[in-house]
């Protein structure tokens, strides 16, 4: 299956599946998805993740979520960055998600971090998505 968006159709997979309260989900496998779950892993949104190559090279993805009192710990998740419309943001206009309660994880020339890490390192980039 082609898709457009990859990245928007594990963001869609994770929030359908936090809507099922599924323990877990599982999503086709990239380098550009392991990183943006690395920065949900570091900043406590999922449990983690496993990744599995099966013989004929493709790989998958096993997202294991997190949920606190039966609730999901990912409120919201929404991209931002789509194919049709790519929005960059400098240093200076970073954005705060929620006051600072959410993060944005953003692609920038130094790998894929929060905007926390990016305000830190002093660097810009696109923005992938919001998680609250």
């Amino acid at each position: 299956m082609n898709l457009t968006d990859p990245l928007g159709d594990m963001l869609t997979r994770i929030r359908n599946a936090q809507m099922r309260k599924r323990p877990s989900v599982r999503t086709p496998g990239s380098k550009l998805r392991t990183r943006v779950l690395d920065v949900l892993k570091s900043e406590g949104y999922i449990r983690g993740y496993t990744v599995t190559t099966h013989e004929n090279g493709r790989s998958e993805i096993d997202i294991e979520l997190k949920y606190f009192d039966g609730a999901p710990v990912i409120k919201e998740i929404k991209r931002v960055s789509k194919p049709g419309r790519r929005v960059y943001s400098s240093v200076q206009t970073l954005p705060r998600v929620r006051d600072g309660l959410g993060i944005a994880i953003l692609s920038t020339s130094k790998g894929v971090m929060s905007e926390h890490k990016a305000r830190d390192e002093n660097v810009g980039g696109e923005v992938l998505c919001q998680v609250f």
